[in-house]
């Protein structure tokens, strides 16, 4: 292991474990911020994406798992789209999460997770998003009805959210998926 005048070096054990689980090379990173800059939820988050990705470069497995971002990002791609490494960062923060998920960690943003697992029913369930069926599982899971009711009021009368769901035709294949993969 190389050590940089930092003294930390960017081929960290935890840094390759994450490459093994994802496929992606997190040491390609170039500290660009550009991910940083296209995230609409940046500074919601205890360490921006550039930031984690260094963190996960110097092998700080504890604080990578336990910050709120990898809960955070919504998996837009907008970071993925703009780093000119071609980084897939999404697939190491859904990576993170389900190590994170794996090793039992304090999840800094429970609400986050049944969000996911929201949307995750909702995509086993049609083989795509339902909107509204992944607010109302949401909205059923933390109990928080009334909250953000305008906007749900909003997003109706703008038909942006559809009553019944569209379904993909070959749902056995989607069904082969989870049960590969999905067990939570």
């Amino acid at each position: 292991m190389t050590l940089h005048k930092d003294g930390i070096s960017p081929e960290s054990e935890f840094s390759k474990e994450i490459q093994d689980l994802c496929g992606v090379n997190s040491r390609l990173c170039i500290q660009c911020m550009g991910c940083t800059g296209v995230c609409p939820f940046s500074a919601t988050m205890d360490h921006a994406p550039h930031r984690l990705l260094r963190m996960i470069q110097c092998g700080l497995r504890d604080e990578v798992l336990d910050s709120n971002t990898i809960w955070i990002c919504v998996s837009c791609h907008s970071c993925s789209n703009q780093c000119p490494q071609a980084l897939d960062i999404v697939s190491i923060m859904d990576t993170l999460r389900q190590v994170a998920l794996d090793e039992g960690r304090h999840i800094p943003e429970p609400e986050i997770l049944e969000f996911h697992k929201a949307v995750l029913q909702s995509i086993m369930r049609h083989g795509r998003t339902h909107k509204l069926e992944i607010i109302l599982r949401y909205k059923a899971s933390t109990w928080k009805w009334l909250e953000d009711l305008d906007v749900g009021l909003k997003m109706l009368s703008r038909r942006k959210l559809d009553f019944t769901p569209s379904s993909i035709s070959s749902d056995r294949e989607l069904r082969d998926i989870f049960s590969r993969g999905w067990d939570r």
